[in-house]
């Protein structure tokens, strides 16, 4: 027999099918991890088929060598997935092949964690000498506790009287596998009585289609979520249900695990090496039936799927933008019509792209328009920033908003403070010279944190020392520019200095479970204030919430990107709604430089079908997605020079293309990225707006052409979420 074998080597040169014996003796099937002979090394590979016959003179071959474990560790769902990603993303497969396996595990760091245990023997009868005293008192303690941890008893009674009795047959030895759970606070959760909309919603979910629920926040929709899974879990089908952000996972943990138990599995990067093999495992065996987690958490070797959830569709960490790339849209997609299973898309703000499907019938739009408690959407005051300053206010916060949260205050409610952007200045520059603090390795400026007093880079994490006086001129005229979360928790502390005030960013965020700690501390701080990026934004219930401020909501309104009116309506939207969730009355202050952009009339009455109706206007006029596509191919290499002269190269090919559809490219260039060198790499781009019959062939076509590009980092981007 013969094996077709993907070795584990993410290089362009190895990546394709090699060929090798399989010994007689050796129980190889398709999916499994094998050692194999490669040149002069020993190297892991992956079977992907069994065969009678091979391609080349069998006595050319070389014999697999050994098995890494005796299952499937790849299973053939997941091998028909990654042809497919393969052909639609060009992506190399012994890189689509790791996204499916724990990367410690398959570095052969992390296994099954053992511990041994001890019982009394009570087939023997075996004297112990009366000076023995420790040996007694083991027995003594294993007739009263009939078994106990080998760990424990040496700590107790000391290893050597441990080892002692275990020689005489006096105890006997077993070992136990160790489950390394995730740690999350369980919470005992009533199941609520569903209103007729949500009804309505689980049973129109039904067919093997995609779904988009549109519901409002707070309407109920995590509900419809549980139902439909419960509803799939009683048919003897397996669920997955995605979020979006880490910080996410803990309640919706608690709720699921509060409903469902040990069925849930938890897959996201935030857990150790441990929990994430035990986790993956638990759900490779079937013990787990559930998994829950980030972007992920779609490839979960899970198998006979009922449904696939995706809760906040629109978000854009659903696109991985670092190699291998994908869109986890496509894949859940294909998952779903490879389980035969539902696909439910759910937001409060879902995408254009997304809602102009089900507008066209792509999708069917199920909706639910109001919250489930019955209450009013919080209303939301628009404050323009302008005015206070005329008024002699420049300080971070308006007169309104520090009045509103001084009555969070004095009521012991709490309030929740959106900025998108951490650190405590976006940047530190001369006010005599002009000279911007940047990045050794990137196009861009450092970012102040004041609580460790650097200066550090958001794209690569270079850290520097903070600015004292000017480098270039020597002038101690130091400037800060925008703040950030840590600024505004500095003024917070300074007004309401007896206020418990929390931050929650990336920097507060990077060790283990501090999501988690955050939420939890802030839940039972009253009165308390929440400061956060696009983190706190979405998917958080805290019925005390009554306020929440916005403090610079122009902040994505002005970036260069088509997308840039809809992000922003999405996170205001998404943040306002966690404001008045229970039975008191929310509110929203928002801050804004531009009270009059049509964006914030819109979102000041949640009305998202009538943005909608005006973004797919504009994008439709001016020939954008989703009524095009947008490619771009990003080369990024060491050395300017080469990567320069290989876009010239490409880009002459790229030319050949707009002769061969003239009619369906709209636009094509050739251009430095706007962030010229990231780690130290620099970064050019070809831009491409195309029309939607050709753009599949325009693509395949520009994949044959950036191959050429073996020595440099080169990627293809479809309606790119980051322009930058």
């Amino acid at each position: 027999m013969y094996a077709e074998v993907i070795i584990d080597q993410d290089a362009k040169a190895l990546d394709k099918v090699f060929e090798y014996i399989v010994p007689n003796d050796m129980p190889a099937k398709t999916g499994m991890r094998v050692i194999v002979p490669f040149g002069v090394r020993m190297i892991q590979g992956f079977i992907i088929k069994l065969k009678d016959t091979c391609d080349y003179e069998p006595s050319k071959l070389k014999k697999i060598q050994s098995l890494v474990e005796d299952f499937s560790a790849i299973k053939p769902e997941m091998l028909e997935l990654m042809q497919f990603m393969a052909e639609k993303y060009h992506l190399k497969l012994a890189s689509i092949l790791r996204l499916f396996l724990p990367s410690e595990m398959r570095e052969g760091k992390v296994k099954e964690l053992f511990i041994t245990k001890y019982s009394l023997n009570k087939d023997v009868n075996i004297q112990i000498s009366k000076n023995a005293k420790k040996q007694i008192e083991i027995v003594e303690y294993l007739r009263e506790n009939e078994i106990e941890t080998s760990a424990k008893l040496s700590e107790l009674f000391g290893g050597s009287a441990v080892k002692a009795l275990f020689e005489k047959g006096a105890i006997l030895k077993q070992k136990e596998q160790i489950a390394r759970e995730p740690s999350f606070d369980s919470q005992s959760i009533k199941k609520v009585n569903l209103n007729q909309l949500q009804l309505k919603a689980i049973n129109t979910v039904s067919e093997d289609k995609t779904y988009l629920l549109h519901g409002v926040t707070g309407s109920g929709k995590t509900e419809v979520y549980m139902n439909l899974i419960e509803r799939e879990l009683s048919k003897d089908k397996n669920a997955i249900m995605l979020v979006p952000e880490i910080s996410l996972t803990p309640q919706i943990m608690a709720n699921f695990k509060s409903r469902f138990g040990n069925k849930v599995a938890l897959l996201h990067s935030g857990l150790s090496a441990g929990e994430r093999f035990d986790e993956w495992k638990r759900l490779f065996s079937g013990q787990a039936r559930i998994a829950i987690g980030a972007r992920s958490a779609i490839f979960a070797p899970i198998e006979n799927l009922g449904i696939i959830i995706i809760d906040e569709e629109h978000e854009q960490s659903y696109i991985s933008e670092s190699n291998p790339r994908y869109n986890t849209h496509d894949v859940a997609k294909f998952r779903a019509r490879y389980n035969a299973c539902p696909l439910l898309l759910g937001s409060a703000t879902p995408s254009v792209e997304s809602y102009e499907k089900a507008k066209s019938g792509i999708y069917q739009l199920i909706e639910l328009p109001v919250r489930a408690n019955g209450r009013e959407m919080p209303k939301i005051q628009i404050v323009d920033m302008l005015g206070e300053i005329r008024l002699g206010n420049s300080g971070i916060f308006s007169s309104q908003l520090l009045s509103d949260l001084a009555n969070v205050i004095n009521n012991k409610k709490q309030a929740m403070i959106f900025i998108n952007r951490r650190g405590y200045a976006s940047f530190m520059r001369c006010r005599d010279c002009g000279y911007i603090a940047k990045c050794s390795d990137c196009d861009v400026s450092l970012v102040y944190h004041r609580e460790d007093n650097r200066l550090k880079c958001h794209y690569c994490g270079k850290q520097f020392r903070v600015l004292d006086r000017c480098p270039q001129c020597g002038s101690e005229n130091i400037k800060h520019g925008a703040v950030g979360t840590e600024k505004v928790v500095g003024e917070l502390k300074n007004i309401f200095p007896d206020v418990k005030i929390l931050r929650m960013d990336n920097d507060t965020t990077s060790t283990k479970n501090a999501h988690q700690k955050i939420l939890n501390e802030f839940k039972n701080s009253l009165p308390g204030i929440l400061v956060g990026t696009q983190m706190i934004a979405k998917g958080h219930d805290f019925e005390n919430v009554t306020l929440v401020g916005i403090v610079d909501a122009d902040q994505s309104l002005y970036q260069t990107d088509y997308r840039s009116t809809e992000r922003t309506f999405q996170l205001i939207t998404q943040v306002s709604g966690r404001a008045g969730r229970s039975q008191e009355e929310g509110k929203v202050v928002l801050q804004t430089y531009a009270p009059r952009h049509y964006v914030y009339k819109f979102v000041s009455n949640y009305d998202y079908k009538g943005f909608f109706r005006k973004e797919e206007n504009i994008r439709e006029t001016a020939n954008f997605p989703p009524f095009s596509r947008i490619i771009r191919v990003l080369f990024a290499d060491s050395d300017e020079n080469y990567v320069r002269d290989l876009l010239k190269l490409c880009y002459n090919d790229a030319i050949k293309l707009k002769e061969k559809y003239p009619d369906q490219i709209i636009y094509m260039d050739a251009m430095k990225s706007p962030i010229k060198r990231m780690q130290n790499k620099y970064r050019y781009q070809i831009m491409l707006r195309v029309k939607l019959p050709q753009a599949d062939a325009i693509e395949r076509d520009l994949f044959d052409i950036v191959d050429k590009a073996s020595k440099t980092s080169v990627f293809l981007e479809i309606n790119p979420q980051n322009l930058s």
